[in-house]
């Protein structure tokens, strides 16, 4: 079987890509329903975490979460309506609308990734001391697949 960028994917490179994708579904849907009683949306923090480091352009922000512009601005215009995030124009080209957080939404980030660390620590404590080396010791793999730096 050939994969999309030309390389030859085995039976056993599939299943585990199968596999892969629906340990990933429970991951997200796990995490979304942790968050469910937060005031702020699992989709809102990752907006919010996508600006953690500074502006960013609304182009830049729906590229990134895989939506189109439309959308993104009307994620952008609750977090605004909020006070979580605030609009403003990039330096270099006035046309150009970029967001960033408040100190509101920096609060929010920091206790809605709180909440998801806590529980995710809780569901760790749960399982061996074998089973969590498997888990750290899988991580750089992860970070690798995925393109984390």
């Amino acid at each position: 079987m050939r994969a999309p960028y030309g390389e030859t994917v085995t039976a056993t490179e599939r299943e585990l890509a199968e596999r892969l994708g629906r340990s990933l579904r429970h991951v997200v849907l796990m995490l979304r329903q942790v968050g469910a009683d937060q005031p702020v949306t699992a989709q809102q923090l990752s907006v919010l975490g996508s600006l953690e480091n500074g502006p960013r352009r609304m182009t830049e922000l729906a590229a990134e979460h895989g939506v189109r512009l439309p959308t993104m601005t009307a994620q952008i215009n609750r977090l605004e309506r909020d006070g979580l995030i605030a609009r403003g124009r990039d330096g270099a080209d006035a046309r150009v609308v970029t967001a960033r957080l408040t100190p509101e939404g920096r609060e929010r980030l920091a206790a809605g990734r709180e909440h998801r660390v806590d529980h995710l620590a809780e569901r760790l404590a749960r399982m061996t001391d074998e089973e969590r080396a498997a888990l750290a010791a899988a991580l750089p793999a992860l970070d690798k697949l995925f393109g984390a730096p």
